[in-house]
């Protein structure tokens, strides 16, 4: 190889060994840069398996005292109650009838936390409890139950305070189950007899709630058994009566039936009577007298 060739290729070679190096530091100092005592993680014993909790208190002044800490404890204790209530009240529907005790004690314990009395050692848990954080998690859960009670208007069966069932709603239940046992009683023979045995009763516990109905004074436990009900009468069962109310409303509705009939009628006979009407005799005079004149004239 000439000499020229050599120098060159000696050349070449010592900028890729010089590249190479370079390049190497770089990963080098890179690596060494990325790293951070802030970024590396924990050091955790091998034997060690406690989960990451806060162990540490918080300050005096922002820990939970004992007493609202309690009422926190009673409200779970009631929410989960009231929850555990509802579940099996679904279907059929009785969420009134059923938890109305467990929801008066919920509102109770809410009421002693959200009150602006102040309790023993003169402290205040609405603030701490309901107030303190962007969740307020606490008042949420309270509100949804809140809005289930409202949408399901338990307030119109229950009395005030939450101690028991209205008059009226207990004597509508009363003969909801006086139907309801006559069902049971003909269902097994023929559906006849039962339409025929329970029509009384069925039609007063129609009447009744027709008047409940009207007085705005029903929940949603009487809306729904009043439906399971005429579910039983008519779908199951193949019953039915007639409503009496049903009879001024046909006899109204023939009436405006007819009316065009019986008013057309009246005016083509008025019109014939008008037709039939003789001409006066002074006018037939008149005309008399008139065509004398005209033959005089033309004699």
């Amino acid at each position: 190889m000439p000499l020229y060739h050599q120098y060159v290729f000696l050349t070449v070679w010592v900028l890729c060994v010089c590249a190479v190096a370079s390049s190497e530091g770089a990963n080098v100092n890179l690596s060494v840069s990325v790293e951070s005592p802030v970024l590396k993680p924990a050091a955790v014993e091998e034997d060690s398996s406690a989960p990451f909790l806060l162990l540490s208190a918080f300050p005096d002044d922002l820990e939970v005292s004992d007493y609202c800490s309690e009422l926190l404890r009673i409200f779970g204790q009631r929410y989960v109650a009231y929850v555990n209530c509802l579940v099996p009240s679904a279907r059929p529907v009785k969420v009134c009838q059923n938890c109305f005790g467990a929801y008066g004690s919920l509102v109770a314990t809410y009421m002693n936390i959200s009150s602006e009395q102040l309790g023993p050692g003169n402290e205040s848990c609405r603030d701490s409890l309901l107030r303190s954080d962007r969740l307020m998690l606490v008042y949420l859960l309270f509100n949804n139950l809140k809005d289930l009670w409202t949408k399901s208007a338990c307030d119109k069966c229950i009395n005030d305070r939450f101690q028991s069932l209205t008059n009226d709603t207990l004597y509508f239940m009363s003969s909801l189950n006086q139907t309801l046992t006559c069902f049971d009683r003909y269902q097994q023979g023929n559906h006849t007899e039962l339409c025929k045995n329970c029509k009384s009763a069925y039609k007063g516990l129609n009447e009744l709630y027709s008047s409940m109905e009207k007085n705005d004074s029903m929940c949603i436990d009487i809306e729904d058994g009043m439906n399971m009900t005429r579910r039983l009468w008519s779908k199951n069962f193949k019953c039915s009566f007639p409503r009496e109310e049903t009879v001024p409303v046909i006899a109204v509705s023939g009436f405006m039936l007819f009316l065009p009939i019986i008013f057309y009628l009246s005016s083509f006979l008025h019109s014939e009577q008008k037709k039939r009407k003789l001409i006066h005799p002074k006018r037939a005079k008149s005309y008399a007298s008139s065509l004398m004149n005209i033959q005089d004239k033309q004699s």
